[in-house]
């Protein structure tokens, strides 16, 4: 059976995020609760990692991995999915638990005059059904010997070891005040070990897969554009629809 085709939305945008002059930081939105159960949203910026599972390893990070006996994946899967590293403390990780992983990514193009709003699942189950063999299964045979836990390896090793460091700082948003209650959580580390077992516990890879992506295009005034493609039949095929702006 021939792979899925990739999401018809994803060219255009792979393209603006890789120009010289695209910011790769967007918003992304979980829903939160309120003391008295009302939900409510809540947006942070957070930095695009890239289209899950692909990685522009840095020199310094292969170098890091190959001398500390972790080594790569090969580069034998592709998705529309996006990436984004995280702290476990972080409350957007237990606002995704607490709302099935419901989520909603804006990303503002300036240089293009575009807008791109996704609405997205997350879940590894959700993950691993949208992961998609860039060659035949078994003409490459590299695939078996891929494995989740190398990937997070391989993302958290892209990171510098100053980045490194912040996931052993203290627990995010926690009064300054309140003892940490563990001496090795401070501000300004390095963390030189990929394998550091305070860093990589607090360290996630979030993987958003897309459900319904809306491309609003101001490039021309005179025919401002807006497109909504959703997913059908777990990702098959893409459903399009050309709206009002």
């Amino acid at each position: 059976m021939p792979p899925r085709p990739l999401a018809p939305w994803l060219s255009p945008l792979k393209t603006h995020l890789t120009s010289p002059s695209a910011t790769t930081s967007f918003t992304l939105t979980t829903i939160a609760h309120s003391s008295s159960g009302v939900p409510v949203p809540r947006a942070r910026t957070v930095e695009f990692r890239g289209f899950f599972p692909t990685l522009n390893l840095h020199p310094s990070a292969i170098k890091s991995l190959k001398e500390q006996n972790i080594g790569l994946n090969a580069d034998v899967y592709e998705s529309e999915m996006i990436a984004v590293t995280t702290d476990v403390r972080m409350e957007k990780v237990g606002e995704l638990g607490a709302s099935g992983g419901v989520v909603e990514g804006v990303f503002w193009l300036a240089s293009e005059g575009e807008g791109e709003r996704e609405r997205e699942k997350v879940s590894r189950e959700v993950v691993g059904r949208g992961l998609r063999l860039k060659v035949p299964e078994g003409e490459g045979g590299k695939e078996e010997e891929w494995t989740w836990e190398r990937q997070v390896d391989m993302y958290f090793a892209n990171h510098s070891p100053a980045m490194r460091g912040t996931f052993k700082n203290p627990p995010p948003g926690t009064p300054r005040s309140q003892d940490p209650g563990n001496p090795q959580l401070k501000l300004g580390q390095k963390v030189e070990d990929l394998r550091d077992e305070v860093a990589r516990a607090n360290f996630r890879v979030l993987v958003i897969r897309p459900e319904e992506v809306e491309r609003l295009d101001l490039q021309d005034p005179a025919n401002v554009t807006r497109t909504r493609w959703t997913a059908v039949r777990d990702g098959e095929e893409w459903q399009e629809v050309y709206l009002w702006p």
